[in-house]
């Protein structure tokens, strides 16, 4: 190939000086509030839950109308798990890996927009004229995370890039050679890996992206050459002993047990001129040519060409950009030194070139006369020379990011996979994207079939994870308070599968959670096993020999887990290391890794291709499904439990095995630190743990009360005939929204369930009825607006794991009444039990249920989405126009389409509480006179031209009128969402009842209409709801307990005083 060609070619694969364009839309308003969610437990969430749950199509706009009810929590994990398989995750990864994806070059931004289009199309987005693609920094940017959380927030998802301007590098041209005694070259090593045709794609794109490091220093140097093993602390201080003088020399290393960056910085500590780092076959375990298995591509032994590409930035620093430690990369930031990088140059090599340069030193061990082997230390005859020239710029990186809004907007579960690749990336990072793309396509399901999460979930596609986690950590230190106040927990996945090894680690407080939803996924390969049994699984090749230092070091990482949970503690290396070591979110990181007998795993080689992902890594791809399934499975409990099922105890318990460990290191300090006191410490993880246990306990009492004060208003405020006030009505319609009941077809009966004794490990229950039978409700209380409401379908969900109950949206309302916007609330979580089952309207269980047809949208609403009256039952009279009752809940035949943001209120009279009443019209076409045809099941129909467009979170702030007889019976409901004002109508009679005309006053109190003394009931809830939000924020505060604003001596940008990585991070 011509040279010119082939340097185009490159290119396309290599950051260029300048990045391509991009435009930018008009910004948003950028005004961001605080939020609060405690209201959605109380009163001011009794009538929104009634129409914040509605399945209506303007909540994803993109999607086509299909018939579909709102899914209850089985429904949802059963159809989410039915979305992800390997025939979509091989086509993914085909159309992925395939190409090259070096951060930063012109392959990878059209990457980012491909990514871009999944998220749009997915997840029902309206793609805008211009590609909503941002500098980081400028207010449509900041701006597209700061408002998913704002008052303005909108209620459909949305996609988006953000694009930062980390200074990188990239190769311009390198050699080593082995020099003469005159000084000329007597060996030139050959940097290119060879492309072995039998893997096309390798062979197509072998020297796309030349082997060298990233961040690496640039220079050229001679010296003498010394072996330092993997170049570990242990390694340097052996060779220190042993009297070896580094200073000058270029050091020989393999790759394994340490960041390569620590290596570069062990050896120019102690003066090395460069490095060298190779991949040897020893760490590949059983599966080497020595042991008769042939090399990658004829067969599972590595290929002795494959080079390791990778940053050799120094992680125990601080990760990201260099230039802008602590702050975000911003393209006019200003910018400093880094101090995280070599100031000594270094090459990769290959397997075939360390082997040559090693038979330049000779004996590289020697073994001592008690027979332990140790580093001899010598230093070869020859000089070698090293030459790395580098191109070092600012270079724009693009993260991708998507956001699907909850119910409770200002509490947000992240997913984020990296993007960049050193080349191929079939394993690292395709293979995790492939993973993250199914999940998506799961979501998308979800959506088109009613779903709205409860709490706000971000999606991310993370740029140059691979110089140094650099997209996530810009973005982490760009919203670095956002993410602080808002993050529930960070769920990552980097390499789903490059072996056989079901690998996961996290904050101990997920720990639980992770292997309960790992138990519940069938084991990818074997029958009959689960997922959580592939931890121990190992690959299908065997042999007689295995390197005895490997074997040692192998075996530590696999018993480096948490001896309670079988799941390992996070250090770093991946992009949750933001997300937990420098804001405190409880994270996790999995996939399935190399073991031993697995085929040698060609890590960041042109080798880690597709064609070795079918052949070796994942035949079937069911590994790449199977996490997808996991993690998917794992956020969904994240999402929609009522309350966070982060398990405090868990992580306060396990605080006694560090203890443990930094006790034992205290034999191997000097002998001024051997008597340290760690009484206070010791004291100090009490303390912790006695609090943990006081929150299971005030959690568990509150969950108490709110079920029983639950159960009562469900029990009390029947009356005698089997109907219920309308008042108490929407406090039941509330509760079963959140419980996932249908509030127009079927009423709970309640029976008493036994005390459950106190279990410090029921944080994971969510609220429940239990026990109960299900009856009808008489036809004349059936749902207002037919037997899918206003809206549509009401949100069932209930089950047994996921806890997934409704919420409706925080809204302001009076300064007294109204939501603290800083207050989060939550959906609890239960790990089983009966929960509110219930039958679909249409189960031949209940016959004599005569239900109105559906039409082709699944609801019971005509083409113009008006609701249909079933005209066939006997209770059923031909509809008239309805007179809105004021004290039935809102109706909805005046909203506003087309509307992110709330309009001013109406002034309204206030009540006792301090909450305010929106008034009808008293006159106007959607206001008849006729109150005689006012029944609950025949409503007027409304234009379509007043539905609105944003969905059914709350941006339809309801008007209605209630009688002042009302006033004492609790607050007003009426502020919720971010909506517009409106002059709703209720379309409900009550028996008894004489309607008011537009207007009036309305009808006094009737004593049928109360059983027991709802303001009291409802204070009382109102009160354990506050006790479930309280435990709620100490739940998710409790990682960021361990995060030191001074951050750690010696590393500051790491803040996490618990798990915060050493000096000498492996990795």
């Amino acid at each position: 190939m011509p040279v010119e060609k082939a340097q185009a070619e490159k290119q396309e694969y290599i950051p260029l000086p300048a990045t391509e364009p991009h435009q930018q839309p008009h910004p948003r308003r950028a005004k961001f509030l605080p939020f609060s969610t405690f209201v959605i437990l109380a009163l001011f969430g009794l009538k929104a839950a009634i129409h914040t749950f509605s399945s209506s199509p303007s909540l994803h706009p993109h999607f086509p109308s299909k018939p579909h009810h709102r899914l209850t929590g089985a429904e949802r994990d059963k159809l989410f798990l039915s979305v992800p398989n390997s025939e979509s995750a091989l086509a993914a990864s085909r159309a992925y890996a395939t190409h090259p994806h070096l951060a930063g070059s012109p392959a990878d931004f059209e990457d980012a927009k491909v990514l871009l289009e999944l998220f749009q199309s997915e997840l029902g987005i309206h793609p805008p004229t211009t590609k909503p693609i941002y500098s980081a920094g400028t207010p449509e940017s900041r701006n597209a995370t700061l408002h998913l959380t704002s008052h303005h927030a909108s209620n459909s998802p949305s996609a988006w890039v953000d694009v930062y301007y980390p200074v990188l590098n990239t190769p311009l041209d390198r050699s080593l050679q082995i020099l003469g005694e005159d000084g000329s070259a007597v060996w030139e090593a050959n940097l290119v890996e060879d492309g072995d045709p039998l893997d096309e794609d390798a062979a197509k794109f072998h020297d796309s992206v030349p082997t060298w490091h990233g961040l690496s220093k640039d220079g050229q140097v001679e010296g003498q050459l010394v072996y330092a093993n993997y170049g570990t602390k242990a390694d340097y201080d052996e060779l220190v002993e042993a009297g070896v003088d580094l200073t000058g020399k270029i050091v020989i290393t393999r790759y394994g047990n340490v960041f390569r960056g620590l290596k570069i910085k062990g050896a120019q500590e102690l003066g090395a001129a460069g490095v060298l780092i190779y991949s040897d076959p020893r760490d590949d375990g059983f599966v080497t040519v020595e042991n008769g298995f042939a090399p990658y591509p004829a067969g599972p032994a590595r290929n002795p060409t494959s080079v390791q590409r990778g940053s050799v930035q120094y992680l125990s620093s601080y990760p990201g950009d260099p230039t802008t430690p602590g702050y975000p990369a911003y393209e006019d930031a200003q910018r400093e030194e880094g101090t995280n990088i070599p100031k000594i140059p270094s090459l990769p090599i290959s397997w075939a070139n360390g082997e040559r340069l090693l038979e330049e030193i000779g004996e590289l061990y020697i073994t001592g006369k008690d027979g332990k082997r140790t580093l001899s230390g010598k230093a070869s005859e020859s000089k070698i020379k090293l030459v790395n020239h580098v191109d070092t710029k600012v270079t724009p990186i693009w993260n991708t990011m998507a956001a699907i809004p909850g119910h409770i907007k200002d509490e947000v579960v992240i997913i984020g996979c990296h993007r960049d690749a050193w080349v191929l990336g079939a394993a690292d990072p395709i293979s995790g994207t492939v993973s993250l793309h199914e999940i998506i396509r799961g979501f998308g399901a979800l959506l088109r079939n009613g779903w709205k999460p409860l709490r706000t979930v971000v999606f991310a596609s993370w740029d140059a994870e691979e110089y140094g986690l650099v997209g996530s950590t810009e973005w982490g230190e760009d919203f670095a308070e956002w993410i602080s106040k808002h993050a529930v927990a960070y769920l990552n996945t980097d390499t789903s599968s490059s072996g056989s090894r079901f690998n996961v680690g996290s904050s101990p407080s997920l720990a639980n959670l992770i292997k309960q939803t790992a138990l519940e996924i069938p084991h990818p390969t074997v029958q009959g096993k689960t997922l959580w049994d592939a931890r121990e699984d190992e690959g299908p090749f065997q042999a007689a020999s295995i390197d005895a230092e490997f074997l040692e070091s192998y075996e530590a990482t696999k018993n480096a887990q948490a001896s309670k949970t079988g799941i390992r503690p996070l250090g770093s290396g991946s992009d949750y290391t933001v997300f937990l070591q420098r804001l405190g979110v409880a994270s996790s990181d999995e996939g399935f890794g190399a073991t031993p007998s697995d085929a040698a795993y060609h890590y960041h080689s042109v080798y880690d291709s597709q064609r070795f992902q079918e052949v070796y890594a994942d035949p079937g791809f069911h590994r790449h499904v199977v996490v997808a399934k996991h993690l998917g499975l794992l956020a969904l409990r994240l999402i929609d439990s009522f309350v966070v099922p982060l398990n405090t105890t868990q992580y306060a318990l396990e605080l006694d095995d560090y203890f443990a460990k930094v006790t034992a290191l205290q034999t191997y300090l000097p002998s001024s630190l051997a008597s340290l006191d760690l009484s206070k410490l010791s004291k100090a993880i009490k303390k912790v743990q006695d609090a943990s246990l006081a929150l299971d306990k005030e959690k568990y009492e509150a969950e108490k009360d709110f079920n029983h004060i639950l159960r009562k208003l469900r029990r009390d405020h029947f009356s005698r005939c089997g109907r219920s006030s309308s008042f108490i009505r929407r406090v039941k319609d509330w509760i079963k929204g959140i419980y996932g009941v249908k509030p127009h077809q079927y009423e709970k009966i309640s029976s008493e369930h036994g005390e459950r004794a106190l279990d410090v490990n029921a944080w994971t229950r969510f609220l429940q009825i239990d026990g109960e039978d299900v009856r009808t409700i008489p036809p004349p209380f059936h749902h207002k607006h037919g037997k899918h409401g206003k809206h549509g379908k009401p949100d069932h969900r209930d089950n047994g794991h996921a806890g997934s109950k409704h919420h409706p949206l925080n809204k302001p309302g009076h300064p007294k009444d109204g939501p603290d916007h800083t207050k989060p609330g939550h959906h609890k979580h239960h790990q089983g039990g009966d929960h509110d089952r219930h039958d679909h309207p249409d189960h031949p269980k209940h016959p004599e249920h005569h239900h109105p047809k559906h039409d082709e949208d699944g609801s019971d609403h005509d083409h113009h989405g008006h609701p249909k009256p079933d005209h066939s039952r006997p209770d059923h009279p031909k509809p008239r126009r309805p007179k809105h009752h004021p004290e039935d809940g809102p109706d909805h035949r005046r909203d506003h389409p087309n509307s992110d943001h709330p309009k001013p209120d109406h002034p309204k009279h206030r009540h006792q509480d301090g909450s305010h009443d929106h008034h009808d019209h008293p006159s106007g076409p959607d206001h008849p006179k006729d109150p005689d045809h006012h029944r609950p099941d025949h409503p007027k129909p409304h234009h379509p031209k007043h539905r609105h467009e944003d969905g059914p979170d709350g941006h339809d702030k309801p008007d209605h009128k209630r009688p002042k007889h009302h006033h004492e019976d609790g607050p007003d409901h009426s502020h919720h969402g971010h909506s517009k004002p409106d002059h709703p109508k209720d379309d409900r009679k009550h028996p008894g009842h004489k309607h008011p005309e537009p207007g009036h006053p309305g009808p006094k109190h009737h004593k049928h209409e109360h059983h027991g003394h709802p303001p009291k009931e409802i204070k009382k809830l109102i009160k354990a709801a506050k006790r479930i939000v309280k435990a709620n924020k100490k739940i998710v505060a409790f990682e960021r307990g361990f995060i030191s604003e001074g951050g750690i001596k010696d590393r500051e940008w790491y803040k996490h005083l618990g798990v915060a990585p050493g000096k000498w991070l492996g990795g």
